[in-house]
């Protein structure tokens, strides 16, 4: 096959990439240039997509006797991504930037190229795995090393874009043996650290970011009567479960610690209470795909449930929940309550290790039997 092989200037991608050649493919890595004014060297584990990791790039492409080229998707990065994660937080909502980077950008935009230019699959160095069903169906499951399993952020492939991807590391019993792996092979990269942050904000500072982008207006912050318990400094750089950073002065009257509930960017306002009032019996979103087919159970009748696990943040654990689809929405039934959820954020569902798709979170039902603040269809 011939395959593009996406090179961040990380071990993970060096060592897909080398994989590929050693399967047997007619391998070319590109690199992505997705900052307009990328920085000369990276600082530890912040930041990524710098001229030191297309450097880095570029030298594991030479080892390993491949093509190399840079490709500039800086635009299209900053209209899907960058303007999104700020759109999203002038909105109340906490997105998640990897996730729509994958759904955007590498399997998207680089995809539709990639396809475009006669390749016929794009490796990255994600840790997930690809299988075949009996019938041939292609479909997405988590990565061996459930500890470095990335198949959440990959939620939002659909059929077709797993029908051109490949995972060459996603057996791979653990980060370790990549890391010894491309030592073996001479890759300078063999120590280099993972990224950890988001990448546009390579300083870690998110408060400050969007301060500088959604402006910072002083406004209140209430609890749920809509009593006012103090101010902030602009409600667009909370989100909710959030507790350090209120500032409020003076403890609840149980003593107990408060937490934000609710981000009101129009009236500029942020609720908080107590760490219950965080639980919900019910979430809900109408932007839903399918990595791969959709399961049996819910394209047969509408009135259908499918017993699943959801998993609410990259790394946070899978919980058992109830799925039905209701008209154009997917609502997630958790098992127990669920804590510390954020409107726009994605709900992936799974199947054991297969991922059956994901939604955006943008709906919520409380599972406190307090009159708790509202939340709004977004």
């Amino acid at each position: 096959m011939k395959v593009l092989a996406a090179m961040s200037g990380g071990v993970d991608s060096a060592v897909a990439a080398a994989r590929a050649v050693d399967a047997g493919h007619d391998v070319v890595g590109v690199h992505l240039a997705l900052s307009r004014m990328p920085g000369t060297l990276r600082t530890g584990s912040r930041g990524c997509c710098t001229i030191e990791d297309s450097m880095d790039a570029q030298r594991v492409a030479n080892l390993i006797g491949i093509p190399y080229y840079v490709w500039d998707f800086s635009e299209r990065f900053k209209l899907d991504v960058v303007d999104d994660f700020i759109a999203e937080y002038s909105a109340g909502r906490t997105p998640n930037p990897c996730l729509r980077c994958n759904e955007k950008i590498k399997f998207a935009a680089l995809m539709e190229k990639a396809l475009d230019l006669g390749f016929d699959a794009v490796a990255t160095g994600h840790y997930a795995t690809i299988e075949t069903d009996a019938d041939g169906n292609r479909e997405l499951h988590r990565a061996a090393d459930w500890a470095k399993d990335q198949s959440y952020v990959l939620g939002v492939l659909t059929a077709d874009q797993l029908a051109h991807s490949m995972f060459p590391l996603g057996s791979t019993p653990s980060k370790a043996e990549v890391r010894a792996e491309a030592a073996a092979r001479g890759f300078s990269v063999a120590s280099k650290p993972d990224s950890h942050d988001i990448c546009f904000i390579p300083d870690g500072d998110t408060r400050g970011w969007l301060a500088e982008r959604v402006g910072a207006e002083p406004g209140d912050i209430l609890d749920r009567a809509g009593e006012k318990l103090g101010t902030h400094e602009g409600a667009a750089a909370f989100t909710v479960g959030q507790r350090k950073g209120l500032n409020i002065g003076y403890p609840a009257d149980d003593g107990k610690p408060r937490f934000v509930l609710e981000v009101r960017p129009k009236t500029n306002e942020v609720v908080v209470g107590p760490r219950e009032a965080l639980e919900l019996a019910e979430i809900a979103g109408s932007r839903f795909s399918w990595a791969g087919l959709p399961p049996r159970e819910l394209a047969s009748s509408p009135s259908e449930t499918l017993d699943c696990m959801i998993q609410i943040r990259a790394h946070a654990d899978p919980v058992p929940a109830t799925l039905r689809q209701d008209g154009p929405e997917l609502v997630a039934i958790p098992d127990e309550p669920l804590g510390g959820v954020a409107p726009g954020q994605s709900c992936v569902i799974y199947l054991g290790t297969r991922v059956l798709g994901q939604f955006t979170i943008d709906r919520t039902v409380s599972a406190s039997p307090e009159p708790a603040i509202p939340s709004p269809a977004l």
